[in-house]
């Protein structure tokens, strides 16, 4: 078999969806052509290679490169300011009012030009493929505006130009209602829908998404949005269930959404009804405990539903302003309770899976995209193990 570049020795998770657990091939092969995988299995069931590169992996593992599907990377200035104000005893309606929160954070993402957004979010990118990360979604909602969700969407497809990385780019545009709007929501969700056709046009989003909470958008404002984006074949996810229980899960689902991130307040009608839609569950652990929320998302529920997990860093400003994967996994385990076998699957197959991409990355299997992450590590349960340790020994992203 011709192929450009072949791994040998190695442990390989393959987290194939018919495999058992995570699909373990010990004395493992991977041979990468064109950028995809030729082959993947043992050795002594290998096809004779035709090379141009052969490494031996000397017994460490190999996963599917890791998928981050659920970011916020692109914004101006942080909120640090406000972090010491909430330790000092400011609340955040205190904070708000003096010009903070999500405010502050549009104010300074109008600001900045597309080449400044691209300039900061670039650290936590590399912060990210620094753990294996191969593809990362990731959202607009901080300029709330046509011209400043333009440029975000911009900024974030361009990420993809600056590192060897997958982009994958959410329209947020019902993410806050912007000063302006003046407490509008019905004209503000009718201008969010206006710029879908542009959108659709400059092939600047991959999805669409929408923040539905009582701070934020009702049920029936998302529902308008996302028959708007039906209309222009964009695919659905939604911020769901995360302070209270509005049905934002059951929402999701009958639309057909990708994923339901967040989750918290979730019943039992929701669970169900997602697992139904093929909706993945895509929980944020990050913003669980940045913002000291006591309410678990309820795993118990979508294992019985079966409902797909996926884990995400939820990378924000303001409740998640984490660039780890590793530790995301380990707050998954630690704080919700997930295994080891449903974090490391929620960092790859399912959380491909979330953004729509199962078919071509997220598993190793033929046919899909060469994306390995490579570990120094003597089981996989120390991935989710280990808090701030990287054991990544090398990132493959398309066989290079």
């Amino acid at each position: 078999m011709r192929c450009d570049r072949v791994w040998r020795g190695a442990r390989i998770a393959t987290l194939a969806p018919e495999a058992a657990g995570l699909g373990v091939i010990e004395g493992g092969v991977i041979a990468a052509r064109d950028g995809r995988i030729a082959y993947v299995g043992p050795a002594d069931a290998a096809p004779a290679f035709e090379a141009g590169e052969t490494i031996d992996c000397e017994g460490r593992w190999i996963t599917p490169g890791l998928v981050d599907c659920h970011t916020h990377l692109i914004f101006g200035g942080n909120r640090a300011h406000e972090f010491e104000l909430r330790l000092a005893g400011a609340s955040y309606e205190e904070i708000a009012r003096a010009g903070g929160g999500i405010v502050s954070t549009m104010k300074a993402t109008r600001a900045a030009s597309e080449a400044e957004l691209v300039a900061r979010a670039l650290p936590r990118l590399d912060a990210l493929l620094a753990e294996g990360v191969t593809t990362i979604e990731v959202k607009s909602g901080y300029g709330l505006s046509r011209e400043a969700e333009l440029k975000s969407l911009k900024a974030a497809r361009a990420l993809g130009t600056h590192r060897p990385v997958d982009v994958v780019t959410t329209y947020l545009g019902a993410h806050a209602l912007p000063p302006e709007a003046n407490g509008d929501k019905a004209r503000y969700i009718d201008e969010v829908i206006a710029l879908l056709p542009e959108i659709k046009a400059q092939g600047l989003a991959d999805a669409v998404d929408a923040f539905c909470e009582g701070i934020a958008f009702s049920p029936d404002e998302v529902a308008r949005l996302f028959e708007a984006a039906r209309a222009q074949g964009l695919p659905v996810k939604l911020h769901a269930d995360q302070l209270s229980n509005l049905h934002g899960a059951k929402l999701a689902a009958e639309f057909g959404a990708l994923s339901a991130d967040h989750l918290e307040h979730t019943d039992d009608e929701g669970a169900a009804a997602m697992a139904r839609a093929g909706t993945v569950a895509v929980l944020l652990p990050g913003a669980f405990y940045f913002i000291r929320e006591t309410k678990v998302p309820p795993v118990e529920l979508f294992r019985r539903h079966g409902t797909h997990m996926a884990l995400a860093t939820d990378c924000n400003p303001g409740t998640s302003p984490l660039t780890s994967l590793l530790l995301t996994m380990n707050m998954g385990a630690t704080l919700f309770r997930m295994t080891v076998d449903e974090c490391l699957a929620g960092v790859t197959r399912e959380a491909a899976r979330a953004l729509g991409r199962l078919d071509s990355i997220g598993t190793l299997e033929a046919g899909k995209f060469c994306d390995l992450a490579i570990w120094d590590i003597e089981r996989p349960a120390e991935l989710v193990y280990r808090m701030g340790f990287n054991p990544l020994h090398a990132r493959v992203w398309r066989g290079q």
